[in-house]
């Protein structure tokens, strides 16, 4: 008889551990699952429930994060065994970690993670887009695409140089100071009364919920499913301790809205870990750091529409019938006009909203389904998520009267495609230049210079987590609400915000999408100033619906921010080639402002310290825009990176006719609200605030110009065998 080899026993002890952590990873799920659902059911959801059901991963991200547990699991389930058996580490078995590492990876389906896709059979590549942006970049083909790790552009700083977020040992010190507890730098800094709130005098709320709407295109961080940490069961919403995956946010003394009897915490979940990565690296000896993943894909594709995945797209259309549309709610409309359909998970956070506000014409429904999980956040997002829906059904149609041999899926392909030049237009042209400002514009993102396929477009870590959060500055305390008059409404007034979240009861119920677009382009967005930097309604009401513990967005973005690994402020000003304040006195130059410089001081002991978001949100402006220079300079890189590194780009020669690129120039924000809803009279530049005087009838905006989609006949019979090719493929 043989004996077992140490080879045969490796491998041994590597099957069982995978079997062992699948099914701890799998078990863990559906609990968590099932206490969410019973939760929502005894109308007991929290806060936090609503936060972690928010970045619940869902489809082809949810296998990914699953992936990355397995194999989180594994390793932990092998260095256990190990130990027990008296091994020192892997090694001592004679084996190589990186091949040992790579046998889980096979086994746990993360090795599917970081195996580049073939780009071969993806039809019509050079025509469409993908749903998940893979093969955009020909050579480096998830380039940008979605469910991969954010990049970094400087190394990430963790604890423990692997995984631990800064803070996890509180009273572990950083450049020789501890750490300041995030509640309590939002406490002392970031303090703002809505009643204290100071509007902008040039731009008008649209540019708020514009910059939440692209965000929601470019970014979303997916948590773990889980609800208790996976190595000791301990219930993260129940319990201050720091064990992965949790990271709760701790109270200080006589914090000002918990006071002496307060909770201990508030609950927080860190971002799930991307397949192979963090811990893993520790155990093994190797020096594989902690990633966030992005589940979104990088390019201006309006994915918050269409979704990130081939499965989500096709959920999101209408396949009853061949017209290329995207699917609507059977059951209500607005004023005739569409709804987005209605979500039929069990676990729905929008049904039980309505009881709130006694309202009696308010039924309990579901809540809205779109490309992007987050649809629901508040009133004036759904509002965009249903505009573009309809404008996506609006074209489809348009070009059906154009062209009637094309199949549905040419329609819906074209439609979407026209979408996604649009939002490509009206973020570089309109938007862009109101944030960071014409100087940065015209060093960065003013001519476009071609497609360059060494430029990886991939999101990074820092844009996501920090320099993109900078409009959470310019929130207003309230969903405005405008007759057509633009007037307050006199049934449906303004909303505070934390009654707008999770809401769309009140779309159906309380006058549809006019009074909210009204209240968009009709008032001011908040003005982000030293003094006045982040209301209650975000900072000691977010997801306020019951008496339950609500959460404090200053406070989620700071711990994320710590979460993630990001290097402090200095380093990124640093990177942009700014200045690095080394004292109070050189910080109060910066800022131009001696006490806020005192009191960060105060808090951090060092501006090394001081916390990447919360330092480039104090900034003072660059000139004509709306975030300091660091920002400034981060998302100014950022965009230019998503613009040179998509091949598909609308300005790329091939891919629109130079007659189709003329009418995307003209695209108009204004038009598509005018073709979309019951409104007549809107700003002809709705992010810049003006007066109803100088409002302009819809009849006096351009239409979009569609005719050159139409198709001649001399190219019917290329098009017809095209079409038969692209019906085939995608069936």
């Amino acid at each position: 008889m043989l004996l077992p080899t140490e080879t045969s026993l490796r491998r041994n002890l590597i099957e069982e551990a995978v079997v062992k952590a699948k099914a701890l990873v799998d078990s863990s799920y559906e609990e968590s699952r099932e206490e969410s659902i019973e939760r929502v059911k005894r109308h007991d959801v929290s806060p936090a429930d609503i936060l972690r059901l928010l970045k619940q991963p869902v489809g082809a991200t949810r296998t990914a994060v699953r992936a990355a547990d397995y194999m989180d699991n594994a390793v932990n389930i092998m260095r256990r065994s190990l130990q027990r058996r008296e091994k020192r580490s892997i090694n001592a078995t004679g084996a190589h970690p990186q091949q040992d590492l790579q046998v889980i990876a096979d086994l746990t389906g993360c090795s599917a993670r970081h195996r580049a896709p073939s780009c071969k059979t993806t039809p019509n590549l050079n025509r469409f887009r993908t749903a998940s942006g893979v093969c955009n970049n020909r050579k480096n083909t998830r380039w940008g695409s979605s469910n991969i790790p954010f990049t970094r552009w400087l190394p990430a700083e963790y604890q423990d140089e692997i995984s631990l977020p800064k803070g996890w040992d509180p009273k572990r010190k950083i450049n020789k100071q501890i750490l300041p507890l995030v509640r309590e730098v939002s406490n002392r800094i970031l303090n703002t009364s809505n009643s204290d709130v100071v509007s902008d005098p040039l731009y008008t709320h649209l540019v708020t919920i514009f910059g939440q709407w692209t965000d929601h295109d470019l970014t979303f961080t997916p948590h773990s499913p889980v609800i208790r940490s996976f190595s000791n069961g301990i219930d993260c919403d129940k319990s201050c301790e720091r064990t992965e995956p949790c990271f709760p946010i701790e109270i200080p003394t006589g914090d000002p809205r918990f006071g002496k009897n307060s909770e201990e915490c508030i609950p927080f979940f860190r971002s799930a870990a991307a397949c192979g990565s963090g811990n893993i690296g520790h155990i093994f000896g190797a020096s594989t750091v902690r990633q966030q993943m992005n589940s979104l894909t990088a390019f201006i594709d309006v994915g918050q529409v269409y979704g990130s995945d081939d499965i989500k797209s096709r959920f999101l259309r209408d396949l009853t019938s061949d017209k290329g549309l995207l699917r609507v709610n059977t059951e209500y409309t607005d004023n005739g006009r569409e709804l987005l359909p209605f979500s039929k998970m069990e676990v729905n956070m929008c049904a039980t909203r309505a009881r709130i506000t006694n309202n009696s014409k308010a039924k309990e429904v579901p809540c809205f389904v779109a490309g992007d999980e987050r649809a629901n956040e508040n009133i004036a997002l759904t509002s965009l998520h249903t505009l573009m829906m309809r404008e996506h059904n609006r074209l489809v149609r348009a070009l059906a009267k154009l062209n009637s041999h094309w199949s549905g899926e040419r329609l819906y392909q074209e439609a979407r495609k026209i979408m996604g030049g649009y939002f490509q237009v009206l973020t570089f042209r309109d938007y862009l230049l109101h944030i960071v400002g014409p100087d940065f514009v015209s060093e960065q993102l003013s001519t476009y210079s071609g497609y360059d396929e060494t430029v990886d477009p991939t999101v990074s870590n820092v844009f996501a987590t920090a320099a993109y959060r900078f409009a959470h500055m310019m929130v207003q305390p309230f969903m405005f609400r405008l007759d057509e008059q633009y007037n307050v409404h006199p049934d449906f007034p303004a909303v505070l915000l934390h009654r707008a979240f999770f809401t769309p009861w009140r779309i159906i119920f309380q006058g549809g999408l006019d009074p909210i677009l009204r209240g968009l382009v009709g008032r001011k967005a908040k003005l982000n100033t030293q003094d006045h930097l982040m209301h209650d309604e975000l900072r000691e009401r977010l997801f306020e619906f019951t008496s339950e513990l609500a959460l404090d967005l200053a406070s989620l973005n700071l711990q994320r921010g710590r979460d993630h690994g990001l290097p402090g402020y200095n380093r990124w000003r640093k990177f942009c080639g700014l200045s690095q304040p080394q004292n109070q006195r050189q910080l109060a130059r910066v800022l131009k402002n001696n006490i806020l410089a005192k009191n960060l001081i105060k808090l951090y002991g060092r501006p090394d310290n001081i916390d990447v978001w919360l330092g480039g949100v104090v900034e003072p402006f660059v000139r004509g825009g709306r975030v300091g220079p660091l920002f400034a300079c981060l998302i100014a890189t950022q965009f230019k990176k998503i613009r040179l590194g998509d091949r598909l780009w609308w300005e790329n020669p091939g891919v629109f006719t130079e007659t189709q690129r003329e009418s995307l120039r003209q695209t108009s924000l204004a038009r598509i609200i005018c073709d979309n809803t019951g409104i007549t009279e809107v700003p002809e530049q709705p992010f810049q605030y003006q007066t109803r005087a100088s409002f302009s009838k819809c009849g006096n905006i351009p239409a979009f110009n569609l005719s050159p989609w139409r198709e001649h006949v001399n190219d019917i019979g290329s098009s017809l065998c095209e079409e038969k090719f692209l019906t085939a493929s995608v069936a």
